[in-house]
This record gives structure tokens, C-alpha cells and sequence, in this order.
């Protein structure tokens, strides 16, 4: 069965320096720290100016803070051994590098970890609740990040799409998700093991191998956040992800997609889910904003397309909506042209859903047809659907069921699948 844990792992905020250290007229109040997470190189080293760090200086110190912050995962000033403690000091008075409060973590039958992370409310009114999805596989683990705080773009299949659109988050937001997941993963180098983590001795390799834009929100409706905090995760020098495992997946801004590949540089995967305008017009209705015709000619322009950076059409199967082999043949000659990988999904239920997951040998004679034209077409075996992990079952914050009512819907699922 499905393990919940119920977790309160809100960092306190550092103690404030003694009258002695004064901080600089620049360094705002102590309940307005602002993070150091998340900051670019140039950003960071403003920050150090700003607390009277020499500019002869600053180029190490950022070199220093960036390899604690993002390659030995430090969340305490204190444990920065080679910063001086008088810099140490200034830093804890004026800024915070704590990890956010985790709500709850919940791991699947299948080992799918969901976590509900909280931020800040910054302009929401109250706190926000955004989900995180991590999916080990053995030659892989990735993660699912989320962008947004609900999602404006109402897909009809989705569950995140239910929930309205809160605020966006940040690109410390965004980072921080993935580092808690490596704090929960014990991904870190010389790491202690959380409680309820995973013991490092069971594995001396990498645990988060990629990372996937695809969970709450349109990733390019927060371009800018979502651009800094993928070029501070594809960084060599820190989390150092190569642009080729992280992967951007939108629902058809079109404008944006030339922009991701010029200025981010990482792998496409666009939500299709349908091979004419008037039914994406109902399942993904940004269709009506910019259509397939639009949506596929800024596929064939997307910057290093090639066959080794192939574009991923993601296409939910539906039963007796978009799935017969028709469609598939549709499928083909849409994608005619385009180095392309097709994945094929089979469709998550949510309560209320309006839909059905297309029956299995349906699937895989879809499938069939796909692959006989030349395109790799994996199903993708649905994971965490007993703790609403899986693809289109996010959702969260204001919104987000109550305890007893969550366990209610994860027994009735259990036992119409049983």
C-alpha cells in the first residue's frame, strides 16, 4: 500500500548577529530576507557587495557560496567552512538559504515519491502548495517540477487544469523543489540520510538523473523564472545537469518555443493529445489561440532540432476520443517532417474526469501504427496513480482536498482497480 507521511520540516530562520555586526544600511529587515537560492552569478555577487564583501573578492565568494549552495546542498550558513565566520555572520543577518516547509511526502507502491512543498503567499494572499513528483526507474530517476501555482489553461484531461491560477513561482521556487527532492533522496554529496529518506549506502550514484518541466503550470507562461532557475540547475559547476535530461514541456505558447531553445537549450516535449483543431480546440484550448498549424511550424524551427534532439509529442489516449487507428494514421502524417519522439499516455482518472483510459490492446495497435512509420512510440507505464502522481493528477493549494477526503478517493480508486 501507499506510505503518507505527514511532515513539518519548515527551517527556522537564522538567530539574528549581536549589536555588534551591524548590517548595512542596503540589507533589508530580517522578516523580509530575501534567499540566495535561485540568484544568478551576477546576482549573487551583488548580494555579497552588498554586506561590504571587497570587489577584488567577490568572484571567489561567489565561486565558494555557488559550490556549497548547489553542489554539497548546505542549507545553514554555518556549515560553509572555508567562508570567514565574520562573512558568515553577515550573510545569516541579511539573507536565508533554508528549504522551504514540506507538507507532506507520499510514496507509491511502484516507489513514486509525491511531496506537497509551501511557500510563501508573495502577493497570493495566503501560503501556496505546489506538488512534486520524483519516478525511479533503473537506469534513471527523474523529476517532475512544478512552474505555477495552478494552471490557466483549463485542459479538459487534467486535473491540474481544475485547480485556477494562483500565482507564478519563482526561480527559487522552482529550484527548491529540486533541492528538497535531493535532500529527501539523500542526492547530495556527504549528505546525512533524512528521516524517511533514502540511506545513502544503497547506491553510490545519481539519483535525480533528469528533470521534466511538465508538472502544476505552463512552463512558458514563467519563461523568465523558469529560464533562470534551468540554467542555474544545468550549470556545470553546481547541480550540473546536462541540457540534454532536462526536459520543458508546454501546451502550444508558441511564441516562446523558439526562445526556450535559443536562450535555455534544453529538450522540447510539446502536449498534443489530438490530430485536428476541432477537437484540441476542446482538449488543450490555447489550440484556439494558436493552432496545429501554428504549434508544428515552430516545432520544425525549434533551434539544434535534429534526430539526436528530437521533439517529444506527449498524446493522452482517451477512449473513443482520440484514439482510434485513424488517429494514429492522422498522427503520422501531422508529424511528417519533424524528428520526433511520440509518447503515448495512457489517460490517469481523477474524480469527476469526463474521460476513460483507452483499453490496453487499443494502446498498443495505436502504437503499432506508429512505430511502423518510422517514430519511437513508447506507452508509458502509468506511476503513482495510488497517491495521484501520475501524469495529470496534480493539484494543490486553496483547493487541495482535505486529509480524510484524499484517503476516501485513494480507497475507492484502489478498489475499482482492484
Amino acid at each position: 500500500m501507499a506510505v503518507s507521511l505527514d511532515i513539518a520540516h519548515k527551517s527556522a530562520d537564522p538567530a539574528a548577529t549581536s549589536a555588534a555586526n551591524p548590517s548595512p544600511a542596503t540589507i533589508p529587515a530580517q522578516e523580509e530576507k530575501p534567499s540566495l537560492i535561485g540568484l544568478n552569478r551576477e546576482e549573487l555577487g551583488n548580494a555579497l557587495a552588498a554586506v561590504g564583501v571587497p570587489e577584488r573578492q567577490i568572484r571567489m565568494r561567489v565561486n565558494q557560496l555557488w559550490h556549497w549552495l548547489y553542489v554539497r546542498g548546505i542549507s545553514d550558513f554555518g556549515k560553509m567552512s572555508n567562508v570567514s565566520k565574520d562573512l558568515r555572520t553577515k550573510l545569516e543577518f541579511a539573507f536565508t538559504i533554508a528549504r522551504p516547509e514540506i507538507v507532506t511526502e507520499q510514496i507509491s507502491v511502484d516507489g513514486t515519491r509525491k511531496w506537497l512543498f509551501r511557500f510563501p503567499s508573495r502577493g497570493a494572499g495566503k501560503p501556496v502548495e505546489v506538488e512534486t513528483v520524483y519516478i525511479p526507474e533503473e537506469d534513471r530517476g527523474t523529476l517532475c517540477i512544478s512552474s505555477q501555482v495552478g494552471c490557466t489553461l483549463t485542459c479538459t484531461f487534467c486535473h491540474t487544469g481544475t485547480q485556477k491560477m494562483v500565482r507564478n513561482l519563482t526561480a527559487e521556487e522552482i529550484l527548491a523543489q529540486l533541492m528538497l527532492a535531493k535532500d529527501r533522496l539523500n542526492d547530495f554529496p556527504d549528505a546525512d540520510a533524512p528521516e524517511g529518506g533514502l540511506d545513502a549506502s544503497t547506491s553510490n550514484r545519481r539519483r535525480i538523473t533528469n528533470i521534466v518541466m511538465m508538472g502544476m503550470g505552463e512552463p512558458l507562461y514563467n519563461f523568465e523564472n523558469v529560464k533562470k532557475a534551468l540554467l542555474i540547475a544545468s550549470d556545470g559547476d553546481g547541480l550540473s545537469l546536462s541540457k540534454r535530461r532536462i526536459t520543458l514541456s508546454t501546451s502550444g505558447v508558441t511564441p516562446e518555443i523558439a526562445r526556450t531553445g535559443d536562450e535555455i537549450g534544453c529538450m522540447l516535449a510539446i502536449s498534443l493529445h489530438a490530430v485536428n483543431d476541432e477537437l484540441r480546440n476542446t482538449l488543450v484550448p490555447i489550440n484556439k489561440k494558436y493552432n496545429l498549424e501554428t504549434l508544428l511550424q515552430a516545432c520544425r524551427d525549434y533551434p539544434g532540432l535534429s534526430n539526436a534532439k528530437r521533439i517529444t509529442f506527449e498524446y493522452v489516449m482517451l477512449k473513443g476520443v482520440n484514439d482510434s487507428l485513424e488517429d494514429a494514421k492522422k498522427l503520422v502524417q501531422l508529424l511528417k517532417g519533424i524528428p520526433a519522439k511520440i509518447n503515448l499516455l495512457p489517460f490517469n482518472p481523477w474524480p469527476g474526469s469526463p474521460y476513460e483510459c483507452s483499453d490496453w490492446e487499443q494502446i498498443e495497435e495505436f502504437a503499432d501504427v506508429v512505430n511502423r512509420a518510422g517514430y519511437a512510440s513508447p506507452i508509458r507505464t502509468p506511476r503513482g496513480r495510488d497517491i495521484f502522481a501520475a501524469c495529470g493528477q496534480l493539484k494543490s493549494a486553496s483547493e487541495r482536498l482535505r486529509k480524510s477526503e484524499r484517503e476516501a478517493l485513494e480507497k475507492a480508486q484502489a478498489q475499482g482497480e482492484a
